[in-house]
């Protein structure tokens, strides 16, 4: 690959996305391909989301906004921190941006300096590393296991926290497992010292047990979600942090200079989502849910063990290392002969670190009927290749 400057070439590819282009060759070339790679809602954007855009566009909303995003839905955003974990959060400490991607290059960036280091978990989700090295900061992985669910340890992470250590990254629940990190260890990782980033993006969509905000636990800490998940709002792209207050000033000034201000239609629907688009939410819930528990069934029945089941976001990530054996351990190489054979996308488990090498992710955004055939088609694979 032939760049112009360093950091450009030492991005490393978004592995999922290579899946996802290569399914559609295939789709295009007139084959059914079940995705279960992508992490995306394949339910529709809720009706009263779509009307605030239409409202907003009426109304000639389509100019600049605040660079924070207009108070209307920093209120709501401050109110729902409130009615849903009882921490008092002023507006003014919520920053909207272009999608919570947007949002970790500006806190990034402004977090880091050359040398500092996150500590990130191994495996966790694949974009934060590039996000810390762009800004010739490092990562610090800190090995978890499946058999304690994927989640951070705080005496491992104790022990590598260092001179340089600027933040402890946590996301819960978490990509790629769908695992929740419990209460009595996000209040014992919030005591270790290091700024504590919590990306919260999978917050609402829990099907057992609660999550919890850092925030309920700490006030060192920057929060990062938004309303791609949970609101099925995508290509919306809108996102926000909570910030201690004497740093959103300079947080604004990268808004202000790297993007100007948020979508201003995205906006108003934001605002109409975190109104009333709660029924849509619930009933999506739901059928996750039954997703989940279908797709948790048909895995084991095919071989598969998992130790700790997900119970939030809609990923699943199973120990495939039996079938792995064949490419010499590669996930990578298994995800898309997984591809080429069962036409059944799949994320290799090296996208999120070499602690999931070995494994597959498998989303469960799709529909039940589609989950069914990509179920049969990969439990004939399993079965064909079973000997490996």
């Amino acid at each position: 690959m032939e760049c112009i400057s360093k950091r450009a070439c030492e991005i490393t590819p978004f592995l999922v996305m290579d899946v996802l282009e290569a399914a559609q060759k295939m789709e295009r070339e007139g084959k059914s391909v079940i995705h279960m790679e992508v992490g995306e809602p394949d339910f529709d954007t809720p009706q009263c989301v779509k009307d605030a855009c239409c409202k907003a566009l009426e109304n000639g909303e389509t100019h600049y906004t605040h660079s924070l995003g207009i108070t209307e839905l920093r209120e709501a955003i401050s109110d729902y921190y409130n009615k849903e974990y009882g921490v008092s959060i002023d507006p003014e400490r919520v920053i909207v941006t272009q999608g919570t991607s947007p949002a970790m290059l500006i806190l990034f960036t402004f977090i880091l300096d050359r040398g500092d280091n996150i500590i990130l978990s191994d495996p966790c989700y694949a974009c934060y590393n590039n996000f810390i090295s762009f800004a010739e900061a490092e990562a610090n992985r800190v090995p978890i296991h499946e058999d304690d669910g994927f989640q951070f340890r705080p005496e491992a992470i104790r022990k590598a926290i260092n001179e340089r250590t600027k933040a402890i990254m946590l996301n819960s629940p978490s990509n790629p497992a769908g695992t929740l990190l419990s209460p009595e260890r996000m209040k014992e990782i919030a005591k270790l010292g290091p700024w504590i980033i919590s990306d919260e993006i999978y917050h609402g969509l829990v099907y057992e047990g609660k999550e919890h905000t850092i925030l309920e636990f700490t006030d060192h800490a920057f929060v990062l979600n938004g309303f791609s998940k949970l609101f099925a709002m995508t290509g919306m792209r809108l996102g926000y942090i909570i910030a201690p207050e004497k740093y959103v000033r300079p947080l604004q000034k990268l808004c202000q200079n790297f993007f100007i201000s948020p979508s201003s239609v995205a906006q108003w629907a934001g605002l109409a989502a975190l109104k009333d688009a709660w029924p849509e939410v619930e009933h999506m819930k739901k059928v996750y849910n039954e997703r989940r528990v279908f797709v948790i069934r048909r895995l084991r029945e095919m071989g598969f063990e998992i130790k700790v089941e997900p119970t939030g976001a809609f990923y699943v990530l199973v120990n495939a290392s039996h079938l792995a054996k064949k490419f010499g351990g590669s996930s990578y190489k298994l995800a898309f002969d997984i591809l080429e054979k069962a036409a059944i996308g799949v994320t290799p488990g090296i996208d999120f670190g070499e602690g999931a090498e070995g494994y597959i992710r498998l989303s469960y955004a799709n529909s039940l009927e589609n989950l069914a055939e990509g179920m049969d088609r990969l439990e004939r694979y399993v079965r064909e290749n079973s000997e490996y």
